[in-house]
């Protein structure tokens, strides 16, 4: 357990996954496609492991990293005139083992198939 004198030192985890979704508001029209678009690029050029989805995107690295990259999405939507962003973030980390997002999907998937018999 960490001293409680010295909170503020306390390094980030060393790795996380956070599925997150940022709301355009006040776009012109009800499909915001261009700016998931436009999300997409910059994640591909973050060099981090990212999976789009219907309703979001999971992306996974160091905790700064992947907070500085949601940073970026918005900082990049507000720089194409985008004046107001609502995000949804959900962070996950663990200390136990290394885990991607693809390894939880796969060991679902695992006992799914399972049930298939």
């Amino acid at each position: 357990m960490a001293s409680s004198d010295n909170l503020t030192d306390l390094p980030t985890p060393p790795s996380c996954t956070a599925d997150f979704c940022l709301i355009p508001l006040g776009t012109p029209t009800a499909s915001v496609s261009k700016e998931v678009a436009q999300v997409q690029r910059l994640l591909k050029k973050s060099g981090l492991n990212y999976s789009m989805h219907s309703a979001g995107t999971t992306v996974e690295g160091s905790w700064d990293d992947v907070m500085k990259v949601i940073g970026q999405c918005h900082a990049m939507l507000h720089q194409n005139g985008i004046v107001r962003i609502q995000s949804d973030i959900r962070v996950g980390s663990r200390t136990d083992k290394k885990q991607g997002f693809k390894d939880k999907v796969e060991a679902v998937e695992r006992l799914l198939k399972d049930d298939q018999s």
